[in-house]
């Protein structure tokens, strides 16, 4: 088999599986499909996590996953289809950061492969068994790729960015009111 084709195959096979995995998540919360609770209950587990609101954050993550997964999996807007999926994994690796590295124990290692792999493919392009091939690469060029990934880190960043500036506040919230309920129990000592 001549190199060109077993790349070509190589980044088919990628595309369709790493597509395939960022659909299957991003259903979960847009659809409830796959075992995933669907969107309201995405919405409020945004919330909880300082993404707020909650449902323009679900929204968000799951159309950057299951979108960007469907357009990697065809081949189709690969750079922007990497791209979105970049983003979307951008979020749930700082959610997963705390817990470290490895995903035995709750840590960033798998949302970060599959941003990794994302990007990978957005840079790398399509392959010849794509929808971009067949379309003359017209949504696959230097152009779309820069403003892909630049507009993907610029919406990360104040996303994420909001999200900090959330969590700090519910911590510096939290300590006060540890505070009041040790002072509170200090004051009803004998």
């Amino acid at each position: 088999m001549p190199g060109r084709v077993r790349t070509d195959l190589g980044l088919l096979a990628l595309r369709v599986g790493t597509g395939g995995v960022l659909i299957a998540h991003g259903t979960q919360k847009l659809f409830g499909w796959f075992g995933g609770r669907g969107l309201t209950a995405a919405a409020g587990g945004m919330d909880k996590m300082g993404f707020r609101p909650g449902l323009p954050n679900a929204v968000a993550a799951g159309l950057g996953e299951a979108g960007g997964g469907l357009l990697l999996a065809l081949g189709a807007a690969t750079p922007a289809a990497g791209a979105a999926a970049v983003g979307a994994m951008s979020a749930a690796v700082e959610v997963h950061r705390p817990a470290g590295f490895f995903n035995s124990s709750g840590g960033y290692e798998y949302p970060a492969f599959l941003g990794l792999a994302a990007a990978g493919l957005g840079l790398a392009g399509p392959g010849r068994f794509s929808v971009d091939h067949a379309t003359g690469n017209r949504l696959n060029t230097p152009a779309v790729l820069a403003g892909a990934f630049a507009g993907s880190a610029l919406a990360a960043s104040v996303v994420l960015r909001r999200r900090a500036r959330v969590v700090a506040e519910r911590s510096a919230a939290e300590a006060k009111e540890d505070e009041a309920a040790e002072a509170e129990a200090v004051a009803e000592l004998p």
